[in-house]
């Protein structure tokens, strides 16, 4: 019988199926934009259509930008290593960014080919009824692996698979286009076929900003939004033990979230509720969003925004056993000394098994030995029962 599977076990198993699903959906699209550009292209060019010949390259542009998706989704799905503890999704938000600017460069070519069209004048020859045909497959097939796409890319949480099927939203937008300048022309207005052509450069030049533009953002570290921000702190506010929330950072790694938070806790709590609070918290933060990868909650017992930082220069727990030492001598042997760094303090407390008529363990003579280290806030010294 099969024991249990390791999270890293069930981290490749997913790996892998979300790399499965995104090379499926990625190879049909790829054949797709294949055929239609084939069509296009050659429609546009037999029918007189400027419009659909440009839609047609657009097309093209697509298989490219699928050959992109397909090697940088293999790589990005990567297990982390020793060299990318947190992954390897950044080389898809790079690959994105290549799609985005070879779709403005495409775009900005188109434009400037079109518009130098427009102003010299002498378009004449209308469009053939086949331009209609083509273009209205078009819309057809790129409205289906638009949605086709987006649900996958949605499903495996990858942005480049989400960006390449807006990409196919915009041949879809951009066919429609096709069908509108093609009536309209055939209606007298031959220039609009030219016209359109120049729309759908736009097009192409604005969804390739877009995905520039947020890839961009990303690897400079730009943080969540200041709505998701203030959900994030209010649920650990409203979390049992945390007094505050007085930092939290954020950035994102492909679509995935990676957070540091600074919680303050009471002072005199332990070091292991510290961290069952941290870990509340954690929990209620990955129920608001699910896309959160990786959570670093450090633990304060005071608000370092207010105070000053504590000192480095703060004696360590060996030295304050020798600096006790020295004064009052050894600690019994089943003694605990317990330790909170304060306001650039320490506060010690003593605890004792149990009762002794020694004054030598007593709060005020602790406290007379080491009143003049400016290090030294407090003394208590706590006894165990008889």
């Amino acid at each position: 019988m099969q024991g249990p599977i390791s999270p890293a076990q069930q981290n490749r198993e997913n790996l892998s199926i979300e790399m499965r699903a995104a090379s499926r959906v990625t190879i049909i699209g790829m054949i797709l934009d294949a055929v239609l550009g084939v069509i296009k292209v050659i429609a546009g060019a037999l029918f007189h259509s400027q419009a659909l010949l440009v839609d047609g390259i657009h097309s093209f542009t697509d298989v490219a930008s699928d050959l992109v998706v397909l090697g940088v989704m293999k790589v990005s799905r990567q297990e982390p290593d020793d060299d990318h503890p947190y992954g390897h999704q950044r080389i898809e938000t790079f690959g994105t960014l290549v799609l985005g600017s070879i779709l403005i460069a495409v775009g900005a070519a188109l434009a400037w080919e079109n518009i130098l069209r427009l102003i010299e004048g002498g378009v004449d020859t209308v469009p053939g009824w086949p331009v209609l045909v083509a273009a209205a497959v078009s819309v057809a097939g790129k409205e289906w692996i638009f949605r086709y796409t987006r649900h996958v890319g949605l499903k495996i949480r990858s942005d480049l698979i989400i960006a390449n099927a807006w990409h196919s939203r915009t041949d879809a937008f951009s066919s429609v286009v096709v069908l509108i300048s093609t009536a309209g022309a055939m209606l007298g207005m031959v220039w609009l076929d030219v016209f359109a052509a120049v729309v759908i450069a736009g097009i192409i030049i604005h969804i390739g900003w877009k995905f520039t533009w947020d890839s961009v953002k990303e690897l400079v570290d730009t943080g969540l939004s200041q709505e998701d921000t203030e959900l994030l702190k209010n649920i650990a506010r409203d979390t049992d033990g945390v007094r505050n929330v007085h930092e939290l950072r954020s950035r994102r790694m492909g679509h995935d979230i990676l957070l540091d938070i600074h919680l303050v806790v009471r002072p005199e709590i332990s070091v292991s509720e510290g961290h069952q609070i941290g870990m509340q918290v954690v929990s209620g933060m990955r129920d608001a969003l699910d896309n959160i990868r990786d959570i670093n909650f450090h633990i304060d017992a005071e608000n370092d925004e207010d105070q000053p930082l504590t000192s480095e220069r703060l004696p360590s727990r060996e030295d304050i056993r020798a600096t006790l030492a020295q004064h009052i001598g050894e600690l019994p042997h089943h003694s605990r000394l317990r330790l909170h760094y304060l306001k650039n303090r320490v506060h010690l407390e003593l605890f004792l098994e149990e009762h002794t008529e020694d004054t030598v363990f007593t709060s005020a003579n602790i406290k007379d030995q080491l009143r003049d280290y400016p290090w030294f806030g407090s003394i208590r010294v706590w006894v165990a029962g008889p």
